[in-house]
């Protein structure tokens, strides 16, 4: 697959900023276009719309969203483990696209609900083919959601996100070997 154009990518990025920091309602074509450094007509040039500026953010996050797949299955330290602990990894290219994705749908873009969704169930089948027991593997997904909020409003507490998980490494060992261990005994 080829790579997206650089001013494609900047208005992207720039959307994605606006949507995280004064909502969807901040984030019109005019100040994407400003916060690109791009001419209104550049932007319309790869967006035609604001909803197809909609549409390439959900594109960039379902891309995003295999990679991760991929990162899941490819794991050497083994599904289980990755998608625990990558759950705690806040201000990734990934987590910006989730959020805007996200503050998206929560103003009522029904197209953004639908990608949320679509990413829920992609990372919930991925565990699933490592996972016997259907039930453990949305607890798994579960918990990773629970890491991820946690680490996110722990981040914007503290506005430090180096801090955001506070959870040693151990208590991640731990946790990480007993979600292993209940996925071993339900083979």
């Amino acid at each position: 697959m080829s790579r997206p154009p650089a001013a494609r990518e900047a208005v992207l990025d720039a959307f994605e900023r606006l949507i995280i920091a004064d909502g969807e309602r901040g984030a019109t074509l005019d100040a994407t276009a400003r916060a690109a450094g791009v001419s209104k007509g550049g932007l319309l040039y790869h967006f035609g719309s604001r909803q197809a500026l909609i549409a390439g953010l959900i594109e960039r996050l379902h891309r995003l969203v295999d990679d991760d797949v991929a990162r899941i299955d490819e794991a050497p330290e083994g599904p289980i483990a990755y998608f625990v602990r990558s759950s705690l990894e806040i201000e990734t290219a990934l987590d910006r696209s989730f959020i805007a994705t996200v503050r998206l749908a929560q103003g009522g873009d029904r197209d953004a609900g639908v990608a949320i969704e679509e990413v829920r169930d992609r990372w919930l089948v991925e565990l699933g083919r490592h996972v016997s027991d259907p039930a453990l593997a949305i607890a798994i997904t579960l918990i990773g959601d629970g890491l991820y909020y946690h680490s996110a409003l722990r981040a914007e507490a503290v506005d430090d996100a180096s801090t955001a998980g506070d959870f040693t490494p151990k208590q991640m060992d731990a946790l990480v070997a007993l979600l292993e261990r209940l996925v071993t005994d339900g083979r």
